[in-house]
This record gives C-alpha cells, structure tokens and sequence, in this order.
C-alpha cells in the first residue's frame, strides 16, 4: 500500500531505524555520563557524592576496608581508567534492546 509515494512498510523501516539510533544515543549518553554524576572520576572518588557514600557503606561493611573486586573498587576502576566508553557502549546496546522489544511488542489498544 502506498502512502506518499513510499510503502508502509518503508516508512516503518526508516522510523525504526531512526527509533534504534534515538534509543541507542540516549541510552548511550545516560551511560556514559553515569559514573561521572555518581562520583566515580578519574581523580578518584568525589566528596559527598553517591560514590563516597557506597564506599562508606561498604567499608563499614567488610570492617573498616573496601575489598578489591568489589561494586565499589570496581565501579571506581571503571572511572579512573576511562570506563565511560565502556559505559556508553553497555547503554547503547540497551537502548537497542529496549528498541527492538517495544517493535515486538503487541500494540495496547
């Protein structure tokens, strides 16, 4: 069926990719923008930031030290080396997935 000179199905096709790229650049943005709001910097861990307080939480926790491996060590690890591109990649992807499973879904009527 024609609708302006394309077919419905390309003007699905071409919104869906637009979609895909919208979900994956916001997604993308809010991932990679994460870590710095949190606290996690490459300079190390902000003041009274949500990151110094999971850091407190979690030496009061294991007895006075932060263990390496942790969500915290890690997180900040993550920070201080750059981990934002590997953040923004993670968001991206899930911003695809979320596009992708809103295509599949049934339409609520």
């Amino acid at each position: 069926f024609l609708l302006y000179g394309k077919r419905r199905s390309e003007e699905n096709s071409d919104s869906s990719f637009w979609g895909m790229v919208t979900y994956m650049a916001v997604g993308g943005g809010l991932m990679a923008a994460a870590l710095p709001v949190l606290g996690f910097s490459s300079t190390g861990i902000a003041a009274n930031s949500v990151a110094s307080s999971l850091m407190s939480w979690s030496a009061v926790a294991n007895g006075g030290g932060v263990p390496a491996g942790g969500l915290v060590a890690t997180l900040q690890s993550l920070g201080a080396s750059g981990g934002s591109a590997l953040m923004a990649k993670i968001g991206a992807f899930l911003g695809y997935t979320v596009h992708n499973s809103s295509l599949e879904a049934p339409p609520s009527s």
